[in-house]
């Protein structure tokens, strides 16, 4: 978990990361407004050791007409919702604006800055917290409720997005949403080849680092645990990796299945050859160790084909896989070509 704070921080601390993130996840008017060009990370020397002490959190700002807004982004990687986020949002918010007073960013005679809290979280349950502090508070005599505290920060909950919400999006923060969301090597792949795309300028080049060193160390070893994978920097790099590793996968994968289903059959005709006659039998025996080792190799590359394409496969998918023969193999391998789903591979043959 902490190699995943730790690349998180490391991306959204590019401004480019933090602008498409307002832009394709704020669906308010004013944020049309802001000038990009101005987006600046806040120099940590303008922070407390309270605020320092939150190691995952980023604050930036940026110019709304001619007045800085900041956006204090919050990157919350637990496991399970916090229901009192409203309350440290609050504390952090009251923290940023002391800091602004005591290093002179700020006169008697100014404003407070308005502060967007914006809350990142990509944990598994939806986020069911109450995002406005007033909304934790018991009910209160009347007149009191003007001295209640109202604060309400914004969510953005990665888990809520479907693929096919981000997919269309130009977004290097949806690419990043689609990736970890990701199931396959083909998934990651084409994800990859759009964020190639967008990323092809030398001043990109840190992000470029900084999505491939995320994508080595936290999404392919969490998808793929016994792969060893080499030291990698660049995103286009990334991609023939993966394609070679692909390869070799089905190679490893069919010959395995052959040398299987040889093996099998060699032993079948052994079996065959004790009550036939063992020399007649052997040799039935190896003619049809070649046969069915072909189809059992056939049947392990498809296997990881489905798998390559669709995930982890069901019991009930791999009992389906296990009873085809060479000539329904073929069909399926003709079938998941176009394939938007495993089951659509097997309809109708069983």
């Amino acid at each position: 978990m902490h190699e995943q704070d730790h690349s998180y921080k490391l991306l959204f601390s590019h401004a480019a990361m933090v602008e498409d993130l307002l832009r394709g996840f704020i669906p308010e008017k004013w944020v049309k407004e802001l000038d990009f060009n101005t987006l600046e990370k806040v120099n940590s020397s303008f922070i407390s050791d309270d605020l320092r002490e939150r190691e995952d959190d980023l604050i930036w700002r940026v110019r709304w007409r001619n007045d800085w807004l900041y956006v204090y982004l919050l990157l919350e990687f637990q496991s399970t919702v916090d229901a009192f986020m409203a309350v440290r949002i609050l504390t952090y918010l009251g923290l940023l604006y002391q800091d602004l007073i005591k290093h002179q960013q700020l006169t008697a005679r100014d404003s407070l800055p308005p502060v967007l809290p914006l809350v990142l979280y990509n944990g598994q349950p939806r986020w069911h917290a109450a995002r406005n502090i007033r909304d934790l508070i018991s009910v209160v005599p009347p007149g009191l409720e003007k001295y209640c505290p109202q604060l309400e920060y914004f969510l953005v909950d990665e888990g809520a997005f479907s693929d096919s919400e981000l997919a269309p999006l130009r977004n290097l923060v949806a690419a990043l949403f689609r990736l970890e969301q990701s199931r396959t090597v083909t998934d990651i792949q084409q994800i990859l080849i759009h964020l190639i795309e967008w990323l092809q300028t030398p001043e990109q080049a840190g992000l470029r680092r900084d999505f491939t060193v995320w994508l080595r160390r936290v999404i392919l070893p969490r998808r793929w645990p016994q792969v060893m994978l080499p030291e990698i920097h660049e995103l286009q790099e990334m991609h023939t990796m993966l394609a070679e590793t692909v390869q070799q996968w089905y190679t490893q994968a069919e010959e395995q299945g052959r040398q299987q289903g040889w093996q099998q059959g060699r032993q079948e005709g052994f079996q065959q050859g004790q009550q036939e006659g063992l020399q007649q039998g052997i040799q039935q025996g190896l003619q049809q160790g070649l046969q069915q080792g072909q189809v059992v190799g056939e049947r392990l590359l498809l296997k990881f084909q489905l798998q390559a394409k669709f995930g982890s496969l069901s019991p009930q998918i791999e009992e389906q896989l296990n009873a085809l023969d060479a000539k329904m193999l073929l069909h399926c391998a003709q079938r998941l070509l176009t394939a938007t789903t495993v089951e659509e591979v097997f309809t109708d043959l069983l």
